[in-house]
């Protein structure tokens, strides 16, 4: 991959008013870290004005903005534009707070309604609604004469980024694999969310009644052939900035229901296909959900090999209960027996595979019964005699767009008595 990690060019304009900073080729952050300040992660461009400082990835895409009027909310938080094109508002939500809740520092706050019991509304403020719709008029009105050639051509190559561009090329990524990924893994967290989606199955073996996010179709395993030209597909499509991702998913909602074979197969090819062994950033991830059925199914030989693999994998199981009334109140087709073997084959698996963590979702909400947080707490604190330090136990808001004290005050409480590491599960689309 012919990429110039060592070169940083800069330039500076000084006219009255007409403040004017780029630098080239930034490297940042290699490995992605939990510190309660900004970072900014792999190669990218900045672009300094009097009044705004903008990203870019390496194929002049715009990746962050933030404001330096007094009016922004705080000179520690910023915008995120997604891969779907989405724009995500990081905010601090305290620090200390909202790394106890979600295990990140940051509090990303979405465009579209969510699970989240935390967040308050920041694009309804006028200065963050203003630049997500004005950015690139403001980035139309940049000089491309009279500053260095190298920095006259970066910045047209940036203009012709435009909003309509950005839109058409995420719907892009949403054919290749089919459809738009609805809900990503909460251990996508530790990339940033910064994946690249590969589709092995669609839907899932589940229907269950409660869920918002998951699509009707009819579960289907991909062809080898379908799942080869995503992979091509994708590497064309993020062409040169694919140096900054190290991440895939598989999807859809069930991708551990897979054959074990295509599994590992699509990993490895991923794995050359993105050549992720030149990627900037540092190891390699590897996300996907289970179902209660086929994380039960799975044998040991797929998990030795799985664990061989130059990845670092994350395998998410929807449990949702250990209470045989919460789970008919549901709508999932799984047994209280079922959830609870489940859950010792999870402990098994992660106390056995060094590169291989099973992380499992429970709902919550003041509607459920009692006899669901009583048989919760019978798995997450008198299952085990002491604190485990993997399997993260996440526990799901059933209500959508629902901030709630009291909801937040009952996950705390739970988190509290739990011998795992807890915490909320905020529901993100790529």
């Amino acid at each position: 991959m012919d990429i110039n990690y060592h070169k940083t060019l800069t330039f500076k304009n000084r006219k009255p008013c007409r403040e004017l900073s780029i630098e080239l080729n930034i490297r940042g952050a290699s490995e992605y870290t939990k510190v309660s300040f900004p970072v900014k992660y792999g190669l990218f461009s900045k672009l300094e004005t009097c009044d705004y400082i903008f990203e870019f990835n390496l194929i002049h895409e715009i990746r962050h903005i933030k404001s330096k009027k007094k009016s922004w909310l705080n000179p520690s938080e910023w915008l995120k534009r997604t891969m779907g094109n989405d724009w995500v508002y990081y905010s601090t939500g305290g620090y200390s707070g909202v790394f106890e809740a979600l295990g990140e520092y940051y509090l990303p706050n979405l465009m579209y309604p969510t699970n989240s019991l935390l967040g308050g509304r920041p694009f309804e403020e006028n200065e963050i609604n203003g630049i997500v719709k004005n950015w690139h008029e403001i980035i139309l009105q940049l000089p491309v004469t009279g500053i260095p050639v190298e920095f006259s051509q970066w910045i047209q190559s940036i203009q012709q980024q435009t909003p309509e561009k950005l839109q058409e090329k995420s719907q892009s990524l949403f054919d290749i694999s089919g459809s738009r990924v609805t809900v990503m893994p909460p251990d996508a967290r530790h990339v940033d969310y910064n994946i690249i989606p590969i589709t092995i199955c669609d839907g899932c073996l589940y229907k269950c009644q409660f869920c918002k996010i998951k699509n009707k179709k009819k579960f289907l395993i991909r062809s080898k052939q379908d799942i080869d030209n995503q992979i091509t597909q994708l590497r064309q499509l993020y062409s040169q900035d694919i140096v900054n991702f190290n991440a895939i998913f598989l999807g859809e909602h069930d991708a551990l229901n897979a054959p074990c074979e295509l599994i590992l197969n699509t990993v490895q090819k991923a794995f050359d296909g993105f050549e992720f062994q030149s990627s900037y950033m540092k190891e390699n991830f590897l996300f996907m959900f289970g179902s209660v059925d086929s994380f039960l199914n799975a044998g040991k030989l797929f998990f030795e090999r799985l664990n061989g693999l130059p990845f670092q994998t994350f395998i998410n199981i929807g449990l949702e209960s250990y209470d045989q009334a919460t789970l008919d109140l549901l709508g999932k087709p799984v047994t209280k027996k079922q959830v609870g073997q489940a859950f010792e084959k999870i402990q098994t698996i992660n106390d056995t595979f060094s590169n291989i963590e099973i992380t499992c979702n429970f709902v919550m909400d003041e509607t459920l019964p009692d006899s669901h947080y009583e048989s919760l707490m019978t798995l997450i604190r008198k299952s085990v005699n002491r604190t485990k330090p993997k399997g993260c136990i996440y526990l799901s808001p059933l209500k959508f767009n629902s901030p709630s004290r009291q909801g937040l005050y009952d996950f705390y409480k739970l988190k509290s008595l739990s011998r795992f590491p807890t915490f909320l599960y905020m529901i993100q689309r790529l």
